[in-house]
């Protein structure tokens, strides 16, 4: 268990620092190596994303595109020193669009996956999907582990990854199965259950807003298994750029390190999911 389900701590650099906050840190810092500079294409560096995935891209109330992934991006051609443009297309055309040399590096929510590797170029993980714990704050409940959750009325969604999670590492726990997300949040605000076991991005837009009514909150730590919710998602860009891809993932560092990570990380996560 401890090695498996054992929660990652993250930590944000002082400079960003924030009571009740956490930011998460994807760099080793052991893995930095001189600076790498963008290749000189004599055009803009054209970066395309999907406008419908709140908070990580979607339009601004110009119509622009923003959002945690672009403004990263945005903050990525800063460091570079390169001229770059954003552009929003269907999300599920971004990879095609990729292939077709309609665009050069993809920023948005597609996950890094053994298929996309074989087919494309990306960066380290900038952002992971961890699996959260919420559970209602009206009662002294403990916060999970195998042995705490025994017995204990817990939620989640039927057939998803964390349910099968759930199933593997937390056996004993009274698992209470609904169809999506949505009624799960639900049936917890409505006392059915003392726990919910889902995507912590979800979750954090869930008790941010005005459905959960403050009856809930995270509890314990973050869980961030590969085989069970995905490495994350990076920059992609196709094989023949490698340069380019370098450069990104040496400018995401830079980014990290000098607080804009976590700047924009709080301006786009009131509830951090981490």
């Amino acid at each position: 268990m401890a090695g498996v389900a054992a929660a990652q701590q993250p930590a944000a650099p002082p400079s960003a620092a924030t009571p009740g906050i956490s930011i998460p840190n994807f760099w080793n810092p052991r893995a930095r190596g001189e600076r790498v500079e963008a290749p000189q294409t004599g055009r803009p560096v054209r970066f395309m994303t999907d406008d419908e995935f709140p908070p990580l891209h979607f339009a601004g109330p110009d119509g622009t595109p923003t959002g945690f992934s672009v403004e990263l991006a945005r903050a990525v051609c800063e460091r570079l020193a390169i001229a770059c443009t954003v552009q929003a297309r269907r999300f599920d055309t971004l990879l095609d669009a990729l292939a077709d040399k309609q665009g050069d590096v993809v920023a948005a929510a597609v996950p890094l996956t053994p298929g996309l590797r074989a087919r494309f170029l990306a960066t380290r993980p900038y952002f992971r999907w961890p699996a959260r714990f919420v559970a209602r704050t009206d009662r002294s409940l403990p916060e999970p582990s195998a042995e705490a959750l025994a017995g204990r009325p817990v939620g989640v969604v039927e057939g998803s990854a964390h349910d099968a999670y759930l199933k593997a590492y937390f056996p004993k726990a009274t698992r209470k199965t609904f169809p999506d997300l949505a009624t799960a949040e639900g049936a917890l605000k409505r006392g059915e259950a003392e726990y919910l076991f889902a995507d912590g991005l979800n979750l954090a837009l869930w008790l941010n807003g005005q459905e959960a009514e403050g009856c809930c909150g995270f509890t314990g730590g973050v869980y961030l298994e590969n085989r069970y919710f995905g490495e994350g998602i990076g920059l992609v860009t196709r094989p023949e750029d490698a340069a380019l891809s370098r450069a990104l993932d040496d400018a995401l560092q830079r980014v990290w390190d000098d607080g804009k990570y976590a700047e924009l990380y709080l301006r786009f996560f009131p509830v951090s999911p981490f």
